[in-house]
């Protein structure tokens, strides 16, 4: 790969403008439901991403339903996603993807960056995955500016849901993987550059317990308590994390009222975190049998909501070819290269689901992601837009 070394150098002095890019996109808050802010991210990396020179269309997400704490089920609208399509005619298709939403919503405290005194900078999603964002978008500049630019055509798809699972923009992965070879993510590595070689299915499950209201104190034996019976469905869940490999997270209840009133209602939400498709059935499974079993008790009505968003992504023949192509690349940089599972989820899954081999982790180094202590590695923008650049360059050589 040394031949082609020489198209990268025009990233050598790019860091500026990628720093500047990220803080720019960082400084503008879009938190998934934050729908003015993502449509302002939009519109900023439109104008960005033209340069390239692709066919480029903002598209309508489908809304994302969801059991609200009165057990009703509602619509919840998500913003729209972009998609860029180039050389459609070419042999060889590569999908890249990165989201940009963020889990910062528009009223929390963390919403601007700052460049810390080691260098690192601190910022609502700089590594997650804004940071993952500059990183592609420089790299297929490096590639259209090259001799190899047609040689391989490429989708790009940035989805403004992948905080919350990509319920919106799903079909839209569906419908572009079977067009492709293989998916490249821009998810950030770990903070040492190690990047992820199979990640955990994910899942999340609503339960909502009905019971019967009475009067606490006149009329408490005709109530059937909804709390009680949810507490003890929840810690019949709880009780199955007897596996490393698969767990099962009580993480938010709610019900109840005035105190004097038996609570017919309480509901229950749990993530399901698995690293095999059998798993999944197994935990499905059991999942509905506890239902099944708390249905049959006196005056109790359970309901479960909810899915694998993501499936187990497993480390395959297919994903270990390309990690030999990324090595390869990387050795030609001088780039260290580790690699790691995670229980972690994210769109990597679903391109694996849809038949797509890929590798999601490479956006630059960073880490605290998800917290207010989030930050980036600078130093770590150019090498990896270099990395991302030559592995499309070299799958563009051989056509």
């Amino acid at each position: 790969m040394d031949h082609l070394l020489a198209q990268l150098d025009w990233l050598t002095t790019e860091q500026p403008a990628m720093l500047a890019l990220v803080e720019e996109l960082c400084n503008q808050n879009s938190g998934t439901f934050n729908l003015p802010g993502l449509a302002a991210v939009c519109e900023k990396l439109v104008t960005e991403f033209s340069v390239l020179g692709g066919q480029i269309s903002v598209l309508p997400t489908q809304p994302m339903q969801t059991v609200a704490d009165d057990g009703t089920m509602i619509s919840q609208p998500l913003g729209s996603m972009i998609h860029i399509r180039k050389w459609p005619a070419a042999t060889r298709r590569v999908l890249l993807c990165i989201h940009m939403d963020t889990v910062y919503p528009a009223e929390h405290p963390f919403q601007k960056c700052v460049l810390l005194p080691d260098g690192s900078l601190n910022g609502p999603g700089v590594a997650d995955a804004k940071g993952g964002l500059t990183v592609m978008l420089f790299a297929l500049r490096a590639l259209e500016q090259s001799s190899l630019a047609g040689k391989i055509g490429w989708d790009v798809l940035i989805n403004p849901d992948e905080e919350i699972g990509s319920f919106g923009s799903y079909p839209m992965i569906e419908s572009l993987a079977p067009l492709c070879d293989f998916g490249l993510l821009f998810e950030p590595s770990l903070p040492d550059g190690t990047l992820v070689s199979w990640r955990k299915g994910s899942g999340n499950f609503t339960f909502v317990v009905r019971g019967r209201a009475a009067h606490a104190g006149r009329d408490f034996e005709s109530g059937r308590n909804a709390i009680v019976a949810l507490s003890r469905l929840m810690s019949a869940i709880a009780d199955r994390n007897i596996d490393p490999d698969v767990t099962l997270n009580v993480g938010r209840v709610s019900g109840g009222g005035p105190l004097n009133v038996v609570p017919d209602l309480a509901i229950g939400r749990v993530n399901v975190r698995v690293k095999t498709v059998e798993q999944k059935s197994s935990v499905l499974s059991e999942m509905a049998r506890l239902t099944a079993e708390f249905n049959q008790l006196d005056g109790i009505s359970v309901e479960m909501f909810g899915e694998f968003s993501s499936p187990p992504k497993p480390h395959t023949s297919d994903v270990a070819e390309l990690q030999q192509r990324i090595e390869s690349s990387a050795a030609t940089l001088d780039i260290p290269v580790r690699w790691q599972g995670t229980g972690g989820a994210c769109d990597g899954n679903k391109f694996a689901a849809a038949g797509l081999p890929n590798i999601d982790t490479l956006g630059p180094c960073g880490g605290n992601i998800h917290s207010s202590a989030e930050y980036l590695l600078p130093a770590s923008l150019v090498p990896r837009a270099k990395l991302a650049a030559l592995i499309l360059l070299s799958y563009a050589d051989q056509q």
